[in-house]
């Protein structure tokens, strides 16, 4: 994570490019992010681990490694596990939705999105704490098993 006054850093993971740099723009002029951006789930896991960012926001249909895949990944290791994650895909249905938090998404946005419910979705998925985000997952958890 950046500390200081270094800028927040973003890493978008999206395959198509005509989404990716409108997205890129509108985190670095509209919020002041540094962003960096991965083509698919692959790439995305290696710049991930390289670059450590504060926040990250995945599609889910992607060649390789899906947005799913991705993020059980990001949870399953603890050194990645507590980094932010919002997903932001065409799949709009309520079990995509659903499947996205339960996977570990903290916000999980429908394409096209609106650039302030993005900007402040990356804003609060960075605010949340390590217990918030547990106890989030906790409640959806016992919700879908009622």
């Amino acid at each position: 994570m950046t500390s200081g006054s270094s800028p927040r850093h973003v890493l978008l993971i999206d395959d198509d490019p005509s989404l990716t740099e409108p997205l890129r723009e509108a985190l670095e002029l509209l919020a002041g992010y540094g962003v960096t951006v991965a083509m698919d789930g692959q790439s995305g896991l290696r710049a991930l681990f390289a670059q450590r960012p504060d926040c990250v926001v995945v599609d889910i249909r992607m060649p390789g490694i899906d947005g799913y895949q991705f993020i059980h990944a990001v949870r399953g290791d603890p050194d990645t596990a507590q980094i932010p994650l919002v997903v932001l895909s065409a799949l709009a249905q309520e079990e995509n939705t659903l499947a996205g938090y339960l996977s570990g998404a903290d916000a999980y946005l429908h394409k096209p999105v609106d650039l302030d419910d993005l900007l402040a979705a990356v804003d609060q998925a960075i605010a949340l704490t390590a217990a918030q985000r547990e106890e989030r997952l906790r409640a959806l958890a016992a919700d879908e098993g009622n």
